[in-house]
C-alpha cells in the first residue's frame, strides 16, 4: 500500500492504518528503535509509542514523506525512553556517536545563542543533498540510525574501513560547510 494511502485511512480514522504502517515499516521502526535501546521490548514499546502518536496527530498533520515522519517520532521516544534509564549514565555507542560528531556541529548552548535548530537543520540537509547518495547514505545511517560501522557496511556492500574513511571525510567536510555558513565551533 503506498504512504498516501495509510495516511488516508488515519484521516477516514480506520484502525487499519496502524495495521498498515506496522506492516509497511515495523520492522525499520523496531531497528531504529533497538539501535538506540538495545531492548527489545522497550523498542516495541517505543514502536507502538510512534503508533499511537501517528494516530493523535493525523490528522491534522499530512506529512509528504510518511517514514521519515515515522521515524523522526520513533527516534524521539527512543531516546526519552533512553534518557530515563541512563540518568546517571552513559551508553557506550550514544557516547562514541557524540564524541564522533562533536567536533563538526556545535552544541546547544553555542547553536541556541547562533542559530535556532531550523536553520541548522537546513544548512546540514543543504550540506547532505550536495552529497553522493553512497556519502549519504553512509553518513545518515550512522548519525541519524545509529548503525553500526558494520552493519553500514554490510548494507552498502564495502569495507568496515572504507565506511570510517567516508565518514571521517563527511565529518570534515560537514565542519568546513559550517564554517563556510558562519557557524564556528
Amino acid at each position: 500500500m503506498e504512504d498516501n494511502e495509510i495516511i488516508e485511512l488515519y484521516w477516514q480514522r480506520s484502525q487499519r492504518a496502524i495495521t498498515e504502517t506496522d506492516g509497511k515499516y515495523g520492522g525499520r521502526l523496531q531497528t531504529l528503535s533497538m539501535n538506540i535501546l538495545h531492548d527489545r521490548q522497550d523498542a516495541e514499546e517505543c514502536v507502538n509509542d510512534t503508533y499511537h502518536a501517528t494516530w493523535n496527530t493525523l490528522p491534522p498533520e499530512r506529512p509528504n514523506y510518511f517514514f521519515a515522519y515515522l521515524a523522526k517520532l520513533a527516534r524521539n521516544f527512543s531516546f526519552g525512553k533512553y534518557d530515563y534509564y541512563h540518568a546517571q549514565k552513559r551508553c557506550v555507542t550514544v557516547v562514541e556517536l557524540s564524541d564522533e560528531i562533536e567536533n563538526c556541529i556545535p552544541s546547544p548552548n553555542d547553536l541556541e545563542q547562533k542559530l535556532d535548530s531550523k536553520e541548522i537543520g537546513r544548512i546540514i540537509s543543504e550540506f547532505l543533498k550536495k552529497q553522493s547518495v553512497e556519502t549519504r547514505t553512509v553518513f545518515v545511517r550512522r548519525y541519524w540510525y545509529m548503525d553500526s560501522i558494520k552493519d553500514i557496511a554490510d548494507l552498502c556492500q564495502m569495507s568496515e574501513s572504507k565506511v570510517k574513511s567516508i565518514l571521517f571525510r563527511m565529518r570534515k567536510k560537514l565542519r568546513e560547510h559550517l564554517e563556510e555558513e558562519d557557524i564556528h565551533l
